[in-house]
């Protein structure tokens, strides 16, 4: 599990297929990022996703991890962004007793969605993000939602006539800045992971109907 609250940015170093795509992600030089402190078989968050480490080290340009990205990952998060050079954000998996400073995330991504508005709008940025039909459902106002591993609150809701929905939120500078979300423009693609809880409420409502 993790909160969506992302504490670096890493990028991918390299790139091997052999079955499954190998991937080496570089990492900040900071303390929580060194190999002695990442153990074989952790958990991380890589934009939302997670990953498992296969392997650790340190050359010339600093830390890093190795993972595995299957080909059902790569089917179903944002086209393109398993290829060397593109950013991550990155999470270390919630341990007992650490602070819950977004929500509680999975790292499984439900689907992609696209950015249908990004401006400037008082000191923050105004992010509107479009959603299909199948998972519209599931976003609501003052919710939270998971994007590209970034926990955030909705602000806006607006239902179209297909039944998807436009959803939109406010980045602040400083959430800008420690992420890659202050790069996102508008026909940028992102990963989205609903909110577990309104996953386990609309089962519930679909079993009282039944």
């Amino acid at each position: 599990m993790f909160t969506g609250i992302v504490t670096a940015i890493g990028r991918i170093a390299a790139t091997e297929t052999r079955g499954d795509t190998a991937v080496r992600i570089a990492c900040p030089e900071e303390a929580q990022w060194q190999p002695d402190t990442i153990p074989i078989g952790a958990s991380i968050a890589c934009s939302g996703v997670c990953l498992t480490v296969t392997e650790r080290g340190t050359d010339a340009d600093g830390p890093w991890f190795a993972v595995d990205v299957s080909g059902e990952t790569i089917a179903r998060t944002v086209p393109g962004m398993w290829k060397e050079g593109r950013p991550l954000n990155l999470e270390r998996a919630l341990k007992i007793g650490d602070e819950l400073g977004g929500h509680l995330v999975t790292g499984h991504v439900d689907t992609v969605g696209e950015v249908v508005l990004a401006r400037e709008e008082g000191g923050s940025r105004k992010i509107a993000i479009r959603i299909g039909r199948e998972h519209a459902p599931f976003v609501a106002p003052k919710g939270s939602i998971t994007i590209d591993g970034v926990s955030l609150t909705v602000n806006d809701v607006r239902d179209r006539p297909d039944g998807s929905c436009d959803f939109a939120l406010n980045l602040i500078p400083h959430t800008g800045e420690v992420t890659t979300l202050g790069d996102l423009r508008e026909g940028s693609r992102v990963n989205l992971e609903i909110d577990v809880l309104a996953r386990y409420l609309q089962r519930m409502r679909a079993l009282d109907r039944a």
